[in-house]
């Protein structure tokens, strides 16, 4: 008999997140499932790999074909540790996620939930991110699993082009609510950032990171903020090769 698809999922909220235990309850319907994740919040971390400190595995548990383990390091290096330390064989996909929050537009340079995804492509896997627009730790998935089963499926059948990963996001509406999936590409836009100066008791200043997401071109129909917002699912497919080709004959004019 055929082996099953091995499926490897990771994420950036870390292993006692309920966006990663929707997603194991999803796509435990095609494969074996083996989760290596951190074992605590990661986000922001971006391709953020650990140097300078000794990284743990912790094997937590196994059983109807769902074997789990914790990494002490990064989203990626959750990845890099399933691959060349726990996985006996290539697995057929990777999934990461279901993020709290987005990772829209510019949102995909430094979210870690992206970073898994893109370093299981850059491994030749077809690997996909899933993120849902709710930050609240006991979000409603429903509609998330709904389309990450979609998605998954296709993806298996189907595979990816080398190189190229998915960044799917998803509006955090009712599932009949939804207008379908829409592919697009990422919206310009910038994160206009603040930093607030806080004092602490003793009398020293630090520093808080906020701020807000500034869309550029808000009425552009081809972009992931604009099917958000109008009540599509999001698939952006992502790149790891980062040549500016349009900037290759104009530098190449250069004088040096």
């Amino acid at each position: 008999m055929q082996n099953k698809p091995l499926i490897l999922i990771t994420n950036d909220d870390g292993i006692k997140a309920k966006g990663i235990s929707e997603l194991i309850d999803t796509a435990k319907e095609y494969g074996d499932i083996v989760v290596v994740a951190p074992d605590k919040g990661n986000s922001g971390k971006s391709h953020s790999v650990t140097f300078t400190e000794p990284l743990y595995l912790t094997h937590i548990s196994e059983n109807n074909g769902i074997t789990k383990y914790t990494c002490s390091g990064t989203p990626v290096d959750s990845v890099k540790m399933a691959i060349h330390q726990v996985l006996k064989r290539k697995p057929d996909l990777i999934v990461s996620g279901i993020n709290h929050g987005s990772n829209a537009s510019i949102s995909v340079i430094y979210s870690g939930t992206m970073a898994a995804a893109i370093e299981g492509c850059m491994n030749g896997i077809p690997s996909v991110g899933f993120s849902l627009l709710d930050f609240r730790s006991d979000a409603d998935f429903s509609i998330a699993r709904h389309y990450a089963a979609k998605i998954i499926n296709q993806v298996l059948k189907n595979g990816l082009p080398f190189g190229t990963c998915l960044n799917v996001n998803i509006p955090s509406i009712p599932t009949n609510e939804s207008k379908g999936i829409k592919i697009c590409r990422q919206t310009n836009g910038v994160w206009n950032e603040i930093f607030e100066e806080r004092k602490h008791p003793f009398g020293t200043s630090y520093f808080w990171l906020t701020g807000s997401f500034q869309n550029h071109e808000p009425e552009a129909k081809d972009t992931d903020e604009w099917a958000l917002k109008n009540n599509y699912v999001a698939i952006v497919p992502i790149k790891i090769d980062l040549t500016s080709y349009d900037a290759l004959d104009i530098i190449n004019s250069w004088e040096f």
